[in-house]
């Protein structure tokens, strides 16, 4: 399998899906933000000092979808269906979900890990204050659906 971003020379280059067809593209993505207990328990009880963290990090990774051709170099602009961010607190910290569609010539997975990104980093930014050595983990592609390659599901 060859490199789809570069060019037989060896030069970066959008890939030109012209020819391909538009179909349902979906991707989902996961990831977390490893935190204390009592960086958890403050989020929970909504005193963080900068707002309602999870409020705050699903708006951003909502942002951060709609931004990815602006963020990622080779990344084509999408008119994005739907982009749903869902942040969860469990034992470890925050647990966070993007899904993203569209219908298009191309995938919209890095929509999804970017969503995810973004949404990690803004809970990171709006506690960091009483933990500065959360870890950003686990980030990776769940599921994709649509175009040529079809139905990718991750092992779990």
């Amino acid at each position: 399998m060859s490199l789809t971003h570069f060019t037989p020379e060896g030069d970066a280059h959008m890939v030109d899906v012209t020819d391909k067809s538009v179909t349902t593209r979906t991707a989902i993505a996961r990831g977390q933000v490893v935190m204390a207990q009592h960086v958890i328990d403050l989020i929970k009880s909504g005193q963080a000092k900068k707002g309602d963290v999870l409020s705050v990090a699903q708006l951003a990774g909502i942002m951060g979808a709609k931004r990815t051709a602006d963020l990622i170099p080779l990344c084509h602009p999408l008119p994005l269906s739907k982009v749903s961010v869902q942040l969860e607190l469990n034992d470890r910290g925050v647990a966070i979900e993007a899904t993203v569609k569209t219908t298009g010539q191309t995938g919209v997975e890095m929509e999804a890990l970017t969503a995810v990104n973004i949404a990690a980093l803004t809970v990171y930014d709006m506690v960091k204050a009483v933990q500065k050595d959360m870890q950003i983990t686990d980030i990776r592609l769940v599921f994709k659906d649509g175009g040529k390659s079809g139905r990718f599901a991750a092992e779990e």
